[in-house]
């Protein structure tokens, strides 16, 4: 039941996403570890690609925004029928703030998840 409302929570944060240059609108939604909150995001294209916003990293800005550093579970949903994995960017970011996380992997257009973990997408994570 979280998995499948977490995933609709990025579903529907994918309606505003703006991505007029690649037409690629993608959803996340991430959990708090300590409160459950949910936070959703975005991606957010600009003419110059490298100010290009990720959806997953919008949701993570939101989170440290409102005093949330912890997170156990992400959902996101990608255009297509296939779902896809964050970006190297976005999993690095996402190990910031994570050991270990819960990912959920959704397609627009069609109803297969796939469940990983930010271990298995990212197994040597970049730490100082």
């Amino acid at each position: 039941m979280r998995g499948r409302m977490l995933i609709e929570r990025a579903r529907d944060a994918r309606k505003r996403a703006y991505a007029p240059y690649s037409g690629y609108e993608v959803g996340a939604a991430l959990v708090t570890r300590k409160t459950g909150k949910v936070f959703t995001g975005a991606n957010v294209e600009n003419a110059s690609y490298g100010a290009t916003v990720c959806a997953e990293r919008v949701a993570v800005w939101s989170a440290l925004a409102a005093g949330q550093s912890k997170f156990s579970a992400l959902a996101v949903v990608t255009p297509g029928t296939e779902p896809a994995p964050p970006c190297g960017m976005c999993l690095q970011v996402l190990s910031e703030f994570c050991d270990d996380l819960e990912i959920l992997l959704a397609a627009a257009e069609s109803d297969e998840v796939i469940e990983t973990s930010l271990a298995e997408l990212m197994p040597l994570q970049f730490r100082m």
